[in-house]
């Protein structure tokens, strides 16, 4: 297929060439994966500048992603792509193989940065969705951190640098420039860009950005980050919130007396997530074993599904996928297994197709390809999760209105949690404020 680049595309791959370091940071369906492999292609075979490139991803972006798009496009075909995966055997056998770009799953990366050590041998590196890297302390970014000066170019390519606070901004870039546009710690870039939030006496839970710092911030670092909010025009995408209901004795009980039954909480935190499980209808007990409460959630996907249209299902614990499973005999449902269900979703295969935000939200791409309905059957406690998913469907190449609906138990946590997500709040705060309104027996 021939690759014909839209104008943001082209200059991304210009960034991404003039650059030895650059954060991609587009939404999702901007082809992120094909201005990386266009850019890795000119400078391997045209200006020889590297020889060996590894993409780190999440575990099913590396199993699906890469390879597939590299074979798409008749300018990256002859691209070698080895997929770095499986056991440890598997994976030293994979890296045994001349290859032009090899793909590990970011959970393998420490051990790759160990296993080479000073004798690493990939002169450009690609984090595909960096999560894991936006935490300084996490094992990902300290592995990338001890490898940094072996690596000639290192490119991040992300769909929301700052989900949260800019604050997730400073371990990104400085990983790339050594501290040369945001300061050499994060402690020196907090206090010269933001002033303390919510706190109690000294304890300072949350920043909040000083008057202007955003801008200032984002002129610092134009010059190695790209960021295109809007790029592409789709067709409508539509929000509904489908509300259910259901006996709330249980709820309330568990709620109030932090035990039910066999269902208990240790503290109010574990409390959020029984609620949550309730409120979509079933709960884990204190053996780890499945109590359904209602099948309220279930009832309203069958009116969904039951419109004729292929429908993509977001679900938040296995209990609620292995529920609908049982529920819906009569259809066509199946557990995104990659590929294979990839492909019967194309081809109208699937009525019911279930998938987990955090195994589906990045990278999988094609289900726009496979329908325009999609059902959050359980909300994620992840803004992150919750728009990476919503742009599965939602994307370049999607020819119809989507609609997106959303299952809502009425008085529950679960109204909290979509407040949240519809205003692109902060979640963690939202929960910390139920968790103490909790404690104190108020409604949730």
């Amino acid at each position: 297929m021939h690759f014909s680049p839209r104008p943001y595309q082209t200059d991304a791959i210009n960034r991404l060439l003039v650059s030895p370091y650059h954060l991609l940071a587009l939404r999702m369906g901007t082809g992120k994966t094909a201005i990386a492999l266009s850019a890795v292609e000119e400078l391997t075979y045209n200006r020889f500048e590297i020889t060996k490139t590894l993409v780190v991803a999440p575990k099913r972006v590396a199993e699906l992603v890469w390879h597939t798009e590299a074979a798409k496009w008749n300018h990256t075909k002859d691209l070698g792509v080895t997929r770095v995966l499986g056991t440890r055997q598997q994976r030293l056998q994979a890296l045994s193989q001349h290859a032009d770009v090899y793909v590990i799953n970011r959970e393998n990366f420490p051990w790759l940065v160990q296993h080479y050590g000073n004798d690493w041998p990939f002169n450009c590196v690609i984090i595909d969705e960096n999560r894991g890297f936006k935490n300084r302390g996490s094992e990902s970014w300290q592995s990338l951190k001890k490898v940094r000066k072996l690596i000639k170019r290192l490119y991040l390519l992300t769909g929301t640098p700052a989900p949260n606070t800019l604050l997730e901004l400073w371990p990104q870039v400085s990983i790339m420039d050594c501290g040369r546009r945001l300061g050499p710690g994060i402690t020196h870039f907090r206090d010269k860009y933001f002033v303390p939030d919510k706190r109690n006496g000294r304890i300072i839970y949350s920043w909040k950005l000083r008057p202007g710092a955003e801008e200032e911030i984002y002129q610092r670092v134009s010059d190695v980050m790209m960021h295109v909010k809007s790029p592409l025009v789709l067709p409508d995408r539509i929000d509904n919130i489908v509300p259910v209901s259901f006996d709330m004795e249980r709820y309330d009980e568990l709620r109030t007396e932090f035990v039910s039954g066999s269902i208990t909480a240790a503290n109010a935190a574990v409390l959020v997530g029984k609620l949550s499980q309730i409120a979509n209808g079933a709960v884990y007990d204190e053996l780890g074993d499945v109590e359904e409460i209602h099948a309220a959630k279930l009832e309203a996907l069958e009116e969904i599904v039951e419109q004729g249209e292929p429908v993509l299902c977001f679900t938040a614990y296995q209990h609620d996928q292995a529920r609908i499973l049982r529920h819906f005999k009569n259809y066509r449902v199946e557990t995104f297994d990659g590929e294979p269900s990839l492909k019967r979703w194309q081809q109208g295969q699937i009525d019911l197709l279930l998938m987990h935000p955090a195994s589906g939200g990045h990278g999988v791409d094609g289900l726009q390809l496979g329908g325009s309905v999609m059902v959050w059957f359980g909300l994620p406690f992840s803004l992150d999760l919750y728009e990476q998913a919503n742009a599965r469907i939602h994307r370049s190449g999607q020819t119809q209105r989507v609609m997106v609906h959303h299952l809502v138990a009425v008085e529950s946590i679960d109204e909290q949690i979509m407040e949240v997500l519809t205003t692109k709040g902060n979640m963690q705060q939202a929960l910390l404020k139920a968790v103490t309104q909790m404690k104190g027996g108020l409604t949730v």
